[in-house]
């Protein structure tokens, strides 16, 4: 197994992650639940893509961001039950539970890379806007556009640098369709204080 992987060309984790995330956006912009399958289904290919380059922050944002599928994909589903008023449940613990332990993961990949390599501030800036991004995501907030917006120029300057073209190309496609979904939250919020 270990050779089918390592004989596989970045190229194909690149272009196979990059299809997958594509896809979700489809399914983000009407808050689907498929967005977080299709999500999901990009995280092997990302994951493999950067622990062959050593690229242990990105790698360990991979895991993250599983973490943040499996709880996406819940949280919504309570969120709706609860919004429906069929239940009741401790936000709080929800929500800070997968923090922590994505920020203990996010921790110890900092610990082991290597910062005498300046790309590698580049690296973390991008995870930890990312992380940001990510969190407003997973509880449905408008700003969280504009953050994945700062994510998507910050990548396209690092994916450039690694020559993962797949994910370069992907960054302009993200932000323009960043900017249409920041536009469509944005009016589902004012449509939601209008009713309340």
């Amino acid at each position: 197994m270990n050779q089918f992987l390592s004989s596989l060309p970045t190229w194909v984790l690149d272009y196979s992650g990059a299809l997958a995330v594509l896809v979700s956006l489809y399914f983000l912009f009407g808050k689907r639940r498929a967005y977080w399958h299709w999500s999901n289904a990009s995280l092997l290919p990302y994951f493999l893509l950067f622990v062959s380059g050593k690229l242990w922050m990105l790698a360990g944002l991979q895991v993250c961001y599983l973490l943040f599928g499996l709880h996406g994909l819940y949280l919504w589903h309570l969120e709706e039950r609860r919004d429906r008023g069929e239940l009741k449940f401790n936000e709080a613990a929800w929500y800070g539970v997968t923090w922590a332990v994505s920020l203990l993961i996010f921790g110890v990949t900092v610990y082991v890379t290597d910062f005498a390599a300046a790309w590698n501030w580049v690296q973390f800036a991008l995870v930890v806007v990312q992380l940001i991004a990510n969190f407003g995501t997973t509880r449905r907030w408008a700003w969280s556009w504009p953050v994945w917006i700062v994510s998507n120029a910050l990548g396209a300057v690092y994916y450039g640098h690694t020559h993962y073209w797949a994910l370069f190309g992907l960054q302009f496609v993200l932000a323009a369709m960043s900017v249409y979904g920041w536009r469509e939250w944005r009016r589902d919020e004012r449509r939601v204080v209008a009713l309340a």
